[in-house]
This record gives structure tokens, sequence and C-alpha cells, in this order.
């Protein structure tokens, strides 16, 4: 019989997954001293090809994407079944089906999903810094319904082919999947109502975790802590072309960089996701 212990910590890039993660870290191991961001363990991603080749026996170079689709949720499987603890999987992928009754990330194994959402201005300046792309092909990047991480046959990453598809239908595809059990956390809740947003999510996962845990976990995951050890150590996540992964992080920053353009171009893509999750009201005025 499966357990289901596994928990995965999705979200479209550049929406407050890492800094989460980097909390959870703080809180399961309730060190004096802040965990590294080089050290996440407790919260590994799904799309490691390493850890597919070990499990599957196989070299994912040899397959193709569709092949390698069809035996992740396996691979899941397996680690859940040799788990007897929780499992925190990091996850860009949107979700989706490998085949007629097979969804790439099994629900049989799944306790919960953590789906971080962000302002898409936002999303689009900070993902245009972390890709050293400029903001007009990040904008059309939201855009594309074939966008996907790690499919360039040409070089091998370290990482596994993830779908992602356009930011809306990223979003939909997870809070409107009715097989897995979602709980939404809103970036934007995670900057202004920190200790209470934080809190829900431990609370919908079902970790028994004191408010005073989850406060001190929280302390030692504050940005400037987080800057400081990238600045000294790297992280080991950031992508090659990026200065730096951990940058600003503030709800608004689009207003420096996207001009009018821009800013109505996102809107009329993604607007009734925008409305759905707070991001504009019923006449697409902007609410943050």
């Amino acid at each position: 019989m499966s357990k289901k212990n596994v928990i995965w910590l999705t979200s479209y890039p550049k929406s407050g997954n890492t800094w989460f993660r980097v909390f959870l870290t703080n809180l399961l191991n309730e060190s004096e001293t802040p965990a590294n961001i080089n050290d996440l363990a407790e919260t590994s991603i799904s799309s490691s090809r390493k850890v597919f080749d070990d499990y599957t026996g196989l070299s994912s170079s040899d397959l193709s994407f569709e092949e390698i689709d069809k035996l992740r949720p396996e691979v899941y499987r397996m680690q859940s079944d040799e788990s007897n603890e929780l499992l925190f999987k990091k996850v860009h992928d949107k979700f989706y089906f490998v085949s007629d009754n097979e969804a790439l990330f099994p629900p049989e194994i799944t306790l919960a999903c953590i789906y971080f959402i962000r302002n898409p201005l936002d999303v689009a300046v900070s993902f245009a810094y972390h890709n050293a792309k400029s903001i007009p092909k990040m904008i059309e990047t939201l855009n594309n319904p074939d966008y996907a991480f790690c499919d360039n046959n040409d070089r091998l990453p370290n990482q596994l082919r993830q779908l992602l598809g356009t930011w809306s239908e990223h979003v939909k595809s997870w809070t409107e999947q009715s097989v897995i059990p979602v709980h939404t956390v809103r970036y934007e809740d995670m900057k202004t109502d920190t200790l209470q947003t934080f809190k829900k999510a431990i609370d919908f996962i079902g970790l028994e975790k004191t408010e005073l845990q989850i406060k001190q976990a929280i302390e030692k995951s504050d940005f400037a802590i987080l800057s400081q050890q990238e600045k000294e150590c790297g992280f080991k996540e950031k992508m090659i072309k990026s200065k730096s992964f951990f940058r600003k992080g503030e709800i608004g920053d689009w207003r420096n960089y996207l001009d009018e353009k821009m800013k109505n171009e996102i809107i009329k893509n993604h607007n009734t996701i925008m409305k759905q999750f707070g991001y504009l009201d019923d006449f697409n005025r902007l609410l943050i």
C-alpha cells in the first residue's frame, strides 16, 4: 500500500519557492545557526537527472523526453516507498498526465502540494534577471504555451526537461486539478504577513510546530542572510549567466522596469488568473 508522504513545493520560477525551502530546512533542522542555502537536502528538486538515472538504472541521455516522463512517476514511488519521513520535492513542472491515467506526480503517494504564486509583472522582471534575458523576451516566455526548462538537445543539463507552459497555464494546471490537495500561497502575503502565511502552510502540511519554532525559522531565513550567504559561498541553483539568485524580492519592483506596453501585454494575456488571485480588480486595475 502506498504511503502518502510526498509534499510537492511547486511554482512557476521566481515566485518564493526557494525562500520557503530555506525556511522549511531551518524549521526541520532546528539548528542554532541558519541553514546553508547550498544544503537544502530536505527539499530536493524533483527533476534531478542524477536521481532519475540512479533509481531507474538507465541513462536518461539515451531516452526521449516522453520516455523519461513516463518513468518519472515510478521514480517518485520508489523514493516514497523507501522513506519513513515526509519527502519535500521542489517542482517547476506544470501538472499534467503522462498517459491516460498516470499523472506525472502520483496522487497515491502525495500528501499535499504547496503552490507559490507571484504577480506575473514582478515575475517577468525577476525571471529576466535570473535568466540574463531582456524583459521583452521574458514576457514572450510567460506567454509561451510550449515553454520548458532543459529541453535543449545540444547539451546535457543536470535536470530533466520540465514543461511549464504559459504563466497562467502553470497556475491553472496545479490549482484547478482535483487529484492532489493544494494550498496556494501568494508571494506578496509571504512578504507582508510572513508568520501567519508560513504558519497556514505548515498547518496544511500537518507539521506539528509551535508558533515560536516557525518564527525562529523565519528569522533564520531572512533575505539579508540568504543574500550574504550567496555573496560568501555562491548558490548552486543560480543560473550561470545571472549575477545573483537572491536579488531584491520586492513587491512592485516591476514599476522600475516595465513600460506601459509591457505591463498591458502581461495583463492582457493573464487577466483571468490575475483577477482570481487578487492582482487585478474587475476593472483591470492593479491591486498590488
